[in-house]
């Protein structure tokens, strides 16, 4: 009887047991983002950066440490429940190692706590709210995207002059909330009168646009309405309200090639931006660029640059631990970390796993070989000059 019930166990561990053997040879990652909904457009370039950047670093083998790179598409659709649970089954029947993600930071500021539960890494790209390596974060979430503050504290760089007053206009969520939180306190020598926040599906942009004017017109001197935008809708439809009359500019940071189509009409625009193909010279940027041009006959974008980075550091760890995935291991080796990226070198600050990076503060050119407003380097931000906070309270 006992030598049955011995067998049995043993017949019971091996089927148990089969699914990991099967997978040992798989490195498993889970791309959660918005392959459909309002922000589609930058799911998408991430997922072809990261595709781009797995096979790149891994000289085209999509190995690392002799196993198999696996990607599983997770369509969040910009829902943040959706990609909670997304995450969840990622983590638990996709026997995902390694999770990165999401698009959306309200998408993003849901999953932190899911990583955490399962305690497994979950590698933020491109969500930018800086509540995600701030107040909300844990130990399991590292960023290769850029956060609010970086954006914020490189176009402060960039405008921020004496005698400059200056009026917001924002999304009224996390992205554009943190956006302009950081921004402000990034502001040493400027004045800030007025936040206007608007809904994220807005497409009349009139009565937000008056209010703007209203606290601006009767200003001294050089008068700025500094937007902060992503996703649908066209903000900067507000210059149809002749705010030349008023000698109000407009400024913003970089955005994709397609939304910079608007930047033509602004010639002489200044802001800051995380990325654009024509910036950067490294090898890293010239094989993305080159690339990119042989498959879609066209320049990366802002967030394929990112899908990208996030592949160069992941492919970077996951060498530097041989292939292994154990979570502590792979936080060991991650905090502190330096990796190459089309922007150059990127490191991991060990504080809050946020990766430090330049910016780059640039002026709007208009060339007609371009369908966009060309964003000529003025010069490189680099990371030692963003005194960029550290939120998490760790």
């Amino acid at each position: 009887m006992q030598r049955r019930t011995l067998v049995a166990i043993a017949a019971l561990a091996a089927t148990l047991s089969a699914p990991v053997f099967s997978q040992s040879g798989e490195i498993r990652i889970a791309h959660v983002y918005s392959k459909t909904g309002p922000l589609e457009a930058y799911g998408k370039q991430t997922q072809t950066g990261l595709m781009m950047g797995l096979d790149y670093a891994t000289g085209g083998t999509m190995q690392v440490g002799g196993k198999k790179l696996v990607v599983i598409e997770k369509d969040d659709q910009g829902k943040p429940d959706l990609g909670k649970s997304l995450l969840a089954s990622a983590y638990s029947d996709d026997k995902a190692d390694i999770a990165v993600g999401p698009t959306s930071s309200g998408v993003a500021l849901a999953l932190l706590p899911v990583a955490e539960e399962y305690k497994k890494i979950l590698l933020v790209e491109p969500a930018v709210a800086d509540a995600i390596t701030g107040d909300k974060w844990n130990k399991y979430i590292f960023r290769t995207g850029r956060n609010s503050s970086q954006d914020a504290i490189s176009n402060a760089v960039a405008i921020d002059k004496p005698g400059v007053t200056i009026a917001t206009l924002a999304q009224d969520y996390a992205f554009g909330r943190d956006g302009v939180k950081a921004f402000k306190d990034a502001l040493k020598n400027a004045k800030l009168v007025h936040e206007e926040y608007l809904p994220t599906s807005t497409t009349d942009f009139t009565a937000g646009a008056q209010r703007l004017i209203d606290k601006l017109k009767d200003q001294p001197g050089r008068k700025i309405i500094w937007i902060v935008w992503a996703g649908a809708g066209n903000p900067f439809k507000i210059a149809d309200m002749d705010l030349k009359r008023y000698g109000i500019e407009i400024a913003t940071g970089g955005n994709i090639l397609p939304a910079m189509a608007s930047f033509k009409n602004f010639p002489g625009m200044e802001g800051a931006t995380y990325y654009y193909f024509g910036i950067p010279k490294n090898p890293v940027n010239e094989a993305l660029v080159s690339a990119h041009y042989k498959q879609f006959k066209a320049p990366p974008d802002f967030f394929t640059a990112g899908g990208f980075s996030s592949a160069m550091a992941l492919v970077t760890a996951l060498k530097a631990t041989g292939g292994d995935t154990t979570t502590n291991k792979l936080i060991k080796t991650m905090e502190g970390m330096s990796f190459d990226t089309p922007k150059g070198k990127m490191t991991f600050r060990k504080e809050d796993h946020q990766a430090l990076q330049s910016m780059y503060h640039f002026k709007i050119k208009v060339d007609p070989a371009f369908a966009w407003g060309v964003p000529e380097l003025v010069r490189e931000i680099k990371p030692e000059e963003m005194n960029v906070p550290i939120r998490n309270k760790r």
